[in-house]
């Protein structure tokens, strides 16, 4: 059997590190008429265009209904450039099941990599720490707290411009 244009640009991609993944999101509203083209915005206009992802498709189901209430599932396949790319993805946007489809060996990462994966895993619970906070703060307290965050920021951003000097070094 001759080999896909998308089954040889898996093949290159896992064999450079990268992943192939099956994600799985489960959504429930009130209005049936907004629950599936929201997954399918998700897929679509958020999956997609995540730095690191080479193509995502996905399948979402028909809702179904319990107690009023409209619930349904959708699942993406997403090839992405490396593991922090899902990583990230898993973060943002809290998929119910992840599989690892390729490789289906195991993994092993530079200490530079881990150390970008942690830093970047930093970022994103600052973010999230940061939006907590807005929500319960008193204003002032707020413009304090902000501006210890934009500091730690740029002290991240300083530190991943030295991990990435640091592996074209040793590249």
């Amino acid at each position: 059997m001759a080999k896909s244009d998308v089954d040889r640009l898996t093949e290159e991609k896992v064999g450079k590190g990268g992943l192939l993944a099956r994600l799985y999101f489960d959504m429930q509203s009130r209005n049936r008429e907004e629950i599936q083209p929201a997954l399918v915005e998700l897929i679509n206009e958020h999956l997609l265009k995540e730095k690191g992802v080479v193509y995502c498709y996905g399948m979402v189901d028909e809702p179904l209904e319990k107690e009023g209430v409209f619930i349904t599932s959708a699942i993406a396949t997403v090839l992405v450039e490396t593991f922090n790319t899902l990583v990230n993805i898993a973060f943002n946007y809290s998929p119910a099941g992840i599989e690892i489809l390729k490789p289906e060996r195991e993994v092993y990462f530079k200490p530079a990599e881990l150390q970008s994966m942690l830093l970047d895993i930093s970022q994103i619970s600052l973010n999230y720490s940061k939006y907590v906070l807005e929500k319960v703060l008193k204003p002032e307290d707020l413009v304090k707290i902000t501006a210890q965050l934009e500091n730690r920021k740029l002290i991240g951003k300083k530190l991943m411009e030295k991990t990435d000097e640091k592996k074209e070094e040793k590249q």
